[in-house]
């Protein structure tokens, strides 16, 4: 059986270890070498607490959702929206954050997507890590870290929970941090039926309801238990034999380079080019 406190995983870690469907050519394996086999190294730890841009307004949206919820009575005041940026601090943040994060509370102010729900968990976004989920399947077992941003119940619908994830930016919603999600309420909710969605703040768009079935759930554990495994066992060789980094983690030196955060202490990265563009892509700092 394998060591649980060792094992583990999330939608983080299963992103860092596969890529999503259409960012095949943008994934490096030594991003997550990184992340998650070289994070306490001075220099690493130093910029993994340096938020981007990117990641800034997709934690500053996600709390701005929180504040109009937790202060409901800013949803109907004439100057909700700028009661809330001064909740958020804003004005301490770049022009660029300020711009992006006051136009994605001005349509949740015009549109509140939660209202009426019963909402039953909505997070700031900045809580940390999420109490892990022990979960066990044949002689295996592994814990599960899933950070979700809002559970809610619908009216019309009592009898299912609904998992809901905030986006920004122009990226995909990826299923696979759904399916996790639905993973993870099978444990906590288990006499509860759930579905799960994305909705992007910023361009107030809905995806489509996932669902999964028994069977379905148990071969997305045997999947998450390959990733875990994976991912041990590459940190574990990593640890013995330090200098085979970049075999370990292999690079792939591209145009996305100039957007890792690792680019400026990686041998690998590649010079930025012009006339080319990537997809905003947001980060869950807090997701294992």
């Amino acid at each position: 059986m394998s060591t649980p406190d060792r094992l583990f995983v999330s939608y983080h870690l299963w992103s860092l270890v596969a890529p999503g469907i259409g960012q095949e050519r943008w994934h490096c394996q030594m991003r997550r070498g990184f992340i998650k086999a070289r994070q306490h190294e001075p220099q690493v730890k130093a910029l993994l607490t340096q938020a981007t841009a990117p990641q800034r307004i997709g934690i500053l949206a996600q709390k701005g959702v929180y504040e109009f919820h937790h202060n409901r009575h800013l949803l109907t005041r004439t100057d909700g929206v700028e009661q809330v940026a001064q909740l958020l601090k804003l004005s301490n943040s770049s022009v660029q954050v300020q711009q992006r994060v006051l136009r994605i509370l001005q349509k949740y102010y015009d549109a509140p997507l939660l209202l009426g729900k019963r909402i039953l968990q909505l997070t700031r976004g900045d809580e940390g890590f999420p109490k892990p989920i022990l979960i066990e399947r044949e002689n295996d077992r592994f814990r599960l870290y899933a950070a979700m941003d809002c559970i809610f119940i619908d009216a019309d619908d009592q009898h299912t929970l609904h998992i809901l994830d905030f986006k920004t930016g122009k990226s995909a919603f990826d299923r696979r941090q759904a399916l996790v999600y639905l993973l993870a309420a099978h444990y906590l909710y288990p006499d509860r039926k759930a579905v799960a969605s994305f909705y992007n703040l910023e361009l107030c768009q809905k995806s489509e309801l996932i669902s999964l079935k028994n069977r379905e759930l148990e071969s997305l554990k045997s999947e998450l238990i390959n990733i875990a495994k994976k991912h041990q066992a590459d940190v574990q060789q990593y640890q013995e034999e330090a200098r085979g980094f970049n075999e370990i983690f292999p690079p792939n030196p591209g145009y996305h380079c100039r957007f890792c955060p690792f680019q400026s202490i990686c041998n690998f990265s590649a010079p930025p080019s012009q006339g080319q563009s990537l997809p905003i892509i947001k980060t869950n700092n807090s997701s294992r």
